[in-house]
């Protein structure tokens, strides 16, 4: 093929060969190395997610994080469902406290689907608005 092109004065045809052959090459190449690539990415994401929060028996630790100068979060939480930490010590959550918060919760959850509602309505009527200037 390319031999018989060069042999026959064809460097056209050669160099066309000799390119389309590099390119597939090529392309067999970058194909793996995306496949590698991924892959340590992959591990890398799960091992930052494993650094950051450190189990010490029953007490998670999330990890330090520094921005300018200043510590952004240094908390240590309960790995035992049930438990809380006060004072430095596990405590048991007691029931009232459960369904105290189990009320807070379900409270704030009104609240914001009132909130999300409000600020829906808002964008529909600011998005009809441009509709009508033809800006949208």
């Amino acid at each position: 093929m390319n031999i018989e092109n060069i042999l026959n004065n064809n460097y056209a045809e050669a160099k066309m060969e000799v390119f389309a052959k590099m390119n597939s090459l090529l392309e067999k190449k970058l194909f793996a190395l995306k496949k590698i690539v991924a892959e340590n990415l992959i591990e890398e994401d799960e091992t930052i997610e494993e650094a950051n929060v450190i189990k010490q028996g029953r007490v998670k630790l999330i990890r330090v994080r520094i921005r300018g100068g200043k510590v952004q979060r240094r908390v240590k939480k309960s790995a035992v469902k049930g438990f809380t930490l006060r004072s430095g010590k596990l405590k048991r959550i007691t029931a009232i406290q459960k369904i105290k918060m189990k009320r807070i919760q379900k409270r704030a959850a009104i609240k914001r689907k009132a909130k999300m509602s409000r600020s829906l309505m808002k964008r529909k009527r600011s998005l009809r608005k441009l509709k009508a200037l033809g800006v949208r």
